[in-house]
């Protein structure tokens, strides 16, 4: 028999707040994390604005002695996964980490240090710091918080893009369900850097002022950092110390659309969260909230929309549909997996989140978008969907936990 997965503990670093209790009042408050960026010079740049992190202090979470050989992707990672560990009850002790692994995505990897060694070889100079250099490979991410735990299990970094944080998640419950390991940290993290926001900038219409997810008036995205990581648990394990379960995870679906390098196409939506739905042997008409990538750029929210309509039929006019970007910017690879978070605090709150800065509406956009303010809703099953270039497509359904 394959093992029931369940979260019991989870840990958030965002532009809005960081642990799960700051996060979600924001999150309810329809608070925004986009402000004027303060890294780097955006002066040649046609917009200034993203969803930074800010008066993030890793030596909160990490001594300096092992801080010092992290750049900040990892700061934000182990930030994150510190706050789940604390937040599961769990106890590190030699049986735990023999059978505890972790798994990220990301997209960006440990950027601000590429692009300082790209720098440096664009000025000329002959000179490597080599302890910079070994900051690199973005292996490193989860190698560093398995090391910092001393975690003995699987130690993976996932890098399909935008969906990385849910494929994350994805691929630490089917460890568990077969047996392979009782407890994994998985979520996913990306750091700002001028690096992700030429990048972006380059590839993808950029809001001027404000994300509007579904709005008829929708400009393009903005960019986030961040870093979400959940405590995943075979059911038995968690049972038998007692941990706190927030909800149960029932399945997952996986596609590529096959189509674009940038934009999504219906075909590869609908299928990954049919797959979802049809792992999890839940009826389209039995979800209640529906976490949208909703990045607010008018080809992506349309196809998103389409994609709705067409697995869930005429239950799309009752299916609440929010979109946390519009709060947060797109947090890169850490963006679904802050987003399974938002589910799992809604399922436990019974209270889904906004979409903020809806103004307008959009024919082509008509589902229940939650419009600026929070709703009391009962939520027994929650579908997180996230797309990414490349066609990706990764959905994860998760439930109220019951015996």
């Amino acid at each position: 028999m394959r093992q029931r997965v369940v979260i019991t503990g989870m840990g958030v670093i965002s532009s809005i707040g960081s642990g799960k209790d700051e996060f979600w009042k924001a999150l309810i408050a329809g608070k925004s994390g986009i402000s004027e960026i303060s890294s780097f010079d955006t002066s040649e740049f046609s917009t200034h604005l993203a969803g930074e992190v800010k008066n993030f202090d890793p030596a909160l979470y990490l001594p300096p002695e092992i801080m010092n050989n992290m750049a900040r992707a990892s700061h934000l990672a182990f930030g994150a996964a510190s706050l789940a560990i604390s937040d599961s009850q769990l106890q590190l002790d030699e049986h735990t980490r023999e059978k505890m692994g972790v798994v990220l995505g990301t997209i960006m990897g440990e950027s601000q240090i590429f692009q300082q060694v790209n720098e440096t070889c664009v000025n000329h100079k002959n000179e490597f710091d080599g302890k910079v250099v070994r900051m690199i490979p973005t292996g490193n991410i989860s190698e560093n918080i398995a090391e910092g735990f001393s975690l003995y299990g699987p130690a993976q970094m996932i890098l399909t893009a935008c969906a990385a944080g849910n494929c994350a998640i994805g691929y630490a419950y089917d460890l568990i369900r077969k047996g392979d390991v009782s407890i994994m940290l998985a979520g996913g993290v990306d750091a700002f850097s001028q690096m992700a926001f030429s990048g972006f900038n380059s590839i993808l219409p950029m809001a001027p002022d404000k994300v509007r997810p579904f709005d008829k008036n929708r400009k393009g995205m903005m960019i986030g950092e961040g870093s979400g990581v959940v405590t995943m648990e075979s059911l038995e394990h968690a049972l038998k110390r007692k941990a706190p379960i927030y909800a149960e995870i029932s399945g997952y679906g996986l596609s590529c659309d096959a189509y674009h390098m940038a934009a999504p196409q219906v075909e590869g939506i609908s299928q990954a969260i049919l797959k979802a739905l049809k792992e999890s042997g839940i009826k389209p008409e039995d979800v209640d909230y529906y976490n949208a990538h909703g990045i607010g750029t008018p080809v992506n929210d349309k196809e998103e929309c389409l994609a709705i309509k067409k697995v869930f039929g005429e239950h799309y006019k009752k299916l609440a549909v929010s979109s946390i970007k519009s709060m947060l910017g797109h947090t890169m690879g850490a963006a679904s997996a802050i987003e399974a978070i938002a589910c799992c605090l809604t399922l436990k709150h019974d209270m889904i989140p906004p979409t903020i800065n809806y103004e307008t509406p959009d024919p082509q956009c008509d589902i229940d978008g939650l419009s600026n303010t929070a709703r009391k809703q009962k939520v027994n099953i929650a579908i997180n969907h996230a797309s990414a270039f490349g066609g990706n497509n990764a959905s994860i359904v998760l439930k109220k936990f019951e015996l």
